[in-house]
């Protein structure tokens, strides 16, 4: 494929020598014919395809919005020449990341590091890496493509945060769940029996049906429980940072919970999202949830509580929204009586001109965050109460 500057050079190149062959300019037919000559030989040295193994790999794979990621690939020359005039393209969601490689002699390999993006979140498609060669002139130039694509997940910066005390009774020796031990409460499922087990939860019943051993999962509900309802309507934030802050917020407060194996359940105004039960890769399972959502366009964020009438009752309900409309907000008066606490994140800019924030929810707690340092002041003054 020609360059711009190859496409102008031939197209000159070709009136010139017309020109001269026409009206009898010998000057200006040679330098027209040495052109095309140019052209030619720009062709044809860009033209072998460069024999190269190519291996790309992202250290990290999932990193924090803001955080460095790095793209490295290494390429070897698996023919038989020197390779030389040689760019590496690699694809990085909209646009291309372009680095130049060194000449690579027979039977070498050279490492190459470019710095990924990693200013919003969400997932960052990479590849696939192309290979451009051209010509010492920058008249032609020959792509190739190399390998697969991977993906760059960017997730929310989160802040640590304690988790807000809830529950009538809390487990004195901290949390279980899957792995409950002896005197757990309440059912949670069957699973197959493992060294070690209890043979007094044996379920012979489904034992006898299944020919495998299977045992009753138990868990202790007294656990706090911690329910995080996220708004995402566009109308809801004054900005795209003030939205990309709430998600922020809600990761740091469900984190906060999984880290300490409590039990999350995660709730967007179109319904629930994630819910996990205490084991250990909930965090890990809730950034990467939160790590893809969008903005919507619905009006309201009713629906949201619709499904939390039917809660059990007890733990904590964390509402995250912003601080413009409002709108279906006041449905958390329906469901505030099932939990032990209610908090309201009010997220935004506007936030930190105030102190308290007005709005739906009567005698529910409006905390005003601006910054992920302003939730980690106030979230700790309220933990401690």
């Amino acid at each position: 494929m020609l360059s711009a500057t190859g496409w102008g050079t031939l197209a000159g190149s070709a009136v010139l020598t017309a020109a001269g062959y026409a009206f009898g300019y010998g000057e200006a037919a040679v330098l027209g014919t040495t052109g095309l000559l140019t052209v030619t030989v720009a062709v044809l040295w860009a033209l072998p395809a460069p024999v190269l193994g190519a291996e790309r790999r992202i250290t990290p794979s999932r990193v924090a919005h803001g955080d460095p990621a790095e793209g490295v690939v290494t390429l070897t020359n698996t023919g038989g020449r020197t390779r030389r005039s040689l760019r590496a393209v690699d694809r990085c969601g909209d646009g291309d990341i372009t680095v130049d490689v060194p000449p690579l002699r027979p039977g070498t390999s050279h490492e190459l590091r470019y710095a990924l993006p990693t200013a919003r979140r969400g997932r960052v498609p990479v590849g696939p890496l192309r290979l451009e060669r051209t010509d010492p002139l920058g008249l032609a130039r020959r792509m190739r493509p190399y390998g697969g694509s991977d993906t760059l997940l960017v997730r929310p910066r989160i802040c640590p945060l304690p988790v807000l005390p809830s529950g009538r009774a809390h487990h004195v020796e901290g949390p279980a769940s899957d792995t409950a031990e002896d005197g757990s409460l309440t059912f949670h499922a069957l699973r197959e029996y493992v060294l070690g087990d209890d043979l007094r939860r044996v379920h012979w019943r489904s034992t006898a049906r299944t020919g495998t051993l299977m045992v009753r999962q138990m868990v202790d509900v007294s656990l706090p429980h911690t329910t995080l309802v996220l708004d995402t309507r566009r109308r809801a934030y004054a900005s795209e940072d003030d939205f990309e802050l709430a998600v922020d917020c809600a990761a740091s407060v469900a984190y906060a919970a999984a880290r300490s194996h409590f039990p999350v359940h995660l709730v967007g105004e179109a319904g629930p999202l994630l819910h996990t039960d205490g084991s250990g890769s909930d965090g890990e399972a809730l950034l990467d949830t939160l790590a893809v959502v969008r903005r919507s366009e619905l009006t309201s964020v009713a629906a949201a509580f619709d499904g939390l009438e039917s809660h059990r009752g007890g733990g904590t309900l964390v509402v995250v929204t912003g601080t413009g409309d409002t709108r279906g907000l006041k449905a958390v008066d329906r469901v505030r009586r099932r939990f032990d606490r209610v908090t309201m994140l009010r997220v935004g800019a506007e936030a930190a001109a105030t102190r308290e924030v007005s709005g739906p929810g009567s005698g529910v707690p409006q905390l005003p965050v601006a910054s992920l340092d302003e939730l980690m002041s106030v979230w700790r003054r309220k933990a401690v109460r």
